[in-house]
């Protein structure tokens, strides 16, 4: 009769408390979000002014076609509760200070503030105002829940940005699920991929914007994909779910392109498979469903974009407004990207993003100096320790995870491609950043469409780099990890706390 090992022991131990876990892992980021979203006071540097103006616009059913201004219901929102301290710093003020809030200030001097700031703002042209609509109707109907609850006024607007909180339980219960049908015997990757994202120092998961509800749309996309892909029978009902989840993607935010170009492709392959072996016929039930969700939607967007705004994708008028030019051919290659510092400054900018942020404060990027190059040598190392089992040659990975690793893989390497691109064949003129001096689209908010499919690729490649290992010592160094991040997360950030305009000092 065969004993229990301690493996073993600890593998029941996990397994008869995994949901439990699971939703210990969601109340803790619902804390964590809740607590950094309610330090970083309005309006940050990442847009979003911008996208708070726009979702009001959808919450009053004005979905924009044409370039606007902010308009004036949110200029009273953002008169009230727009900070100095992410653009200024205090020495740029005769005092030595920065303005307190205008809720701070004597009541007629409250008001000549509140008037002077509204009128700033409203000369704002908004340069958002194309962006696709998915995250904006969700967001306005959020706004009109608040309001329904009896918010006002900056607790309302704070409201908006704890829209995260719902998006991030989602995230880390589809991160547990695409980690459960890939792996369903590892309960590292099952526990391990969930409780990295609940803890990542990701500032865009503090900020009003369409970067969380990209994560959650591409990890739905991918995860109906792989069940499309793993399905025995032809049914359309995964095929459905990834055409809908597809099409939500594209909806939520145009710079998820490289990933659905990869999704595409491999549909693709997996047609022209069928094709060879015969299976097309029987097959074609479900690449029709996939079509029919997938298509309608995003060529009504495409349809709508060029009617009103120009161009297909609605992308002029941000690079008009910033002032960007495209580049003739032979001067694309003279970018600095191509040299190995250039090119360690473009990755290294785009992976310490992808896991920071981009908040500033004062005027410099929040971030410690190093830890751009930390997370990027982390994230390489732990790449290269999945590459192997990516090889059909090497029995690592059974074929369904070796399928799923390879897509999550090729759609890293697409986002990261096409992001170099765009550095590479615009002059950004007198853009602050990008700049010309500094000429790299290094955004890691943009590539958080990869998320899920990220995390599960660098946690397999952990556990693979430590297979000589127990199971506690994986655990203790995802814990190392996790620990490490919100030590230097919490250091980083702490300026914010002490705030006069964030949520603990609202009136």
């Amino acid at each position: 009769m065969r004993t229990l090992s301690s493996s073993d022991h600890h593998d029941t131990f996990l397994q008869s408390r995994e949901k439990g876990i699971i939703s210990l892992l969601c109340v803790l980021a619902a804390i964590h979000v809740f607590v950094f979203s309610a330090a970083f006071p309005f309006f940050n540097n990442v847009d979003e002014a911008m996208h708070f103006d726009l979702v009001l616009k959808y919450a009053q059913g004005d979905i924009p076609h044409k370039t606007e201004a902010v308009s004036p219901d949110s200029t009273s929102y953002l008169a009230l509760l727009s900070s100095h301290e992410y653009f200024e710093s205090p020495d740029q003020f005769t005092d030595g200070k920065l303005p307190p809030p205008p809720w701070a200030l004597p009541p007629g001097k409250e008001s000549l503030d509140l008037a002077i700031r509204s009128a700033l703002w409203q000369t704002h042209e908004n340069y958002e105002i194309s962006q696709t609509p998915l995250y904006y109707l969700l967001a306005g109907s959020w706004w009109h829940i608040g309001g329904a609850l009896g918010l006002h006024d900056g607790w309302l607007v704070y409201w908006l940005r704890f829209l995260n909180i719902p998006l991030i339980i989602g995230l880390i219960w589809l991160a547990h699920a695409t980690a459960r049908l890939l792996f369903p015997d590892n309960f590292f990757l099952r526990l391990g991929a969930p409780a990295l994202l609940a803890f990542m120092p990701q500032s865009a998961f503090y900020s009003i914007g369409n970067d969380m509800l990209s994560s959650l749309c591409f990890g739905l996309t991918f995860i109906s994909f792989i069940q499309w892909l793993r399905a025995e029978s032809p049914s359309a009902v995964p095929a459905v779910s990834t055409g809908l989840a597809f099409a939500a993607t594209y909806l939520t935010k145009m710079t998820n392109l490289p990933e659905l170009t990869v999704i595409t492709v491999a549909i693709l392959f997996k047609t022209w498979h069928d094709i060879q072996c015969g299976k097309f016929r029987e097959n074609s039930r479900a690449l029709a469903a996939f079509i029919c969700c997938a298509e309608p939607p995003m060529i009504a967007w495409i349809i709508w974009c060029k009617a009103h705004f120009g161009d297909a994708t609605g992308a002029n008028i941000k690079t008009q407004y910033l002032g960007w030019t495209l580049k003739p051919f032979a001067q694309w290659w003279h970018h600095p990207i191509f040299s190995p510092h250039g090119f360690w400054t473009y990755l290294s900018g785009e992976l310490g993003t992808f896991w920071q942020g981009e908040f500033w404060w004062h005027g410099p990027r929040m971030c410690l100096p190093g830890t751009d190059d930390l997370y990027t040598l982390l994230s390489l190392v732990l790449l290269a320790a999945a590459l192997p089992a990516l090889s059909p040659r090497l029995p690592a990975a059974a074929s369904i995870q070796r399928h799923a690793l390879q897509l999550s893989l090729a759609c890293l390497v697409a986002g990261l491609g096409f992001f170099g691109l765009m550095s590479i064949i615009y002059d950004f003129h007198d853009c602050p950043n990008p700049s010309r001096t500094h000429p790299y689209f290094a955004f890691g908010r943009m590539l958080l469409g990869t998320l899920i499919p990220f995390l599960l690729l660098i946690l397999f490649g952990l556990q693979r780099l430590l297979t000589r290992f127990g199971d506690g010592t994986k655990w203790i160094t995802l814990g190392a990890m996790i620990l490490a991040m919100l030590l230097l997360e919490t250091v980083t950030n702490w300026p914010a706390f002490s705030s006069p305009y964030n949520w603990f000092h609202l009136p």
